[in-house]
């Protein structure tokens, strides 16, 4: 990926799929589809909630969660009156939980949010909060699934690790041969050169405080465990 598609201003690394309907980069598709597949061979149906977002689509989520406009939790998940806020403590709390624009990796085509489309087909609203996919929630059947299965088709969670960084989501998969190669491109330099001048609230305070912003929340997730798979070794050109 170039400069443009590591930061979502470019999708020509991107294919759209009509079913399930989402976006995925070209090398993901194959390996998403076979373990989707799989899962619905255990009663599960691996539905897509969220796949490729692009920069524009970023910047307007980090946006009306800066101005109050959308839901902003803190560290507990309990919801934050962001307007109270100064700059950078704004900045802080919607990094909990999303990403800056230009830095998310759904920019990539790599990552997607999923969930049972069986559970939503009987009328259950998806909320992608943790306690979803615990024990006794309703997407633990999922979980426990993805758990076991998802690292023989290259996926892998990025995000499990409470702490100074992105909570964990256990929703959000990665698929590691494009992930693993797309992280270390995505430089601070590159970030800011994306974010100057392109109408993202906080700019000011972002590109202040940019280094740490790129070593907590950019680069503080986890790595791609050891997988044996085909798709895990999968070459990109």
């Amino acid at each position: 990926m170039d400069a443009l598609q590591l930061t979502g201003r470019d999708r020509g690394h991107i294919v759209e799929l009509a079913s399930p309907h989402c976006m995925l980069h070209t090398a993901a598709i194959d390996a998403f589809l076979a373990m989707r597949e799989d899962a619905a061979g255990a009663g599960i149906d691996l539905l897509p909630l969220s796949s490729f977002r692009d920069f524009e689509h970023q910047r307007r989520i980090w946006n009306a969660k800066y101005r109050g406009e959308r839901p902003a939790r803190n560290r507990s998940g309990r919801p934050v009156d962001m307007i109270r806020l100064a700059p950078r403590k704004r900045i802080e709390m919607i990094l909990l939980w999303s990403a800056l624009p230009g830095a998310s990796r759904h920019h990539w085509g790599s990552d997607i949010d999923v969930v049972d489309g069986r559970v939503v087909a009987g009328g259950y609203a998806p909320k992608l909060e943790r306690p979803e996919y615990m024990r006794s929630g309703k997407f633990a059947a999922l979980s426990r699934w993805l758990g076991r299965n998802m690292h023989h088709y290259g996926f892998y969670r990025p995000y499990t690790r409470a702490g100074q960084g992105v909570q964990p989501e256990p929703w959000h998969l990665s698929f590691a041969p494009v992930a693993r190669r797309a992280l270390p491109s995505l430089t601070v330099e590159l970030l800011a050169g994306a974010i100057k001048g392109a109408d993202v609230d906080g700019e000011a305070a972002i590109l202040a405080e940019l280094p740490s912003i790129h070593e907590r929340y950019v680069l503080g997730v986890d790595a791609p465990p050891r997988m044996r798979s085909r798709w895990a070794r999968l070459k990109l050109h």
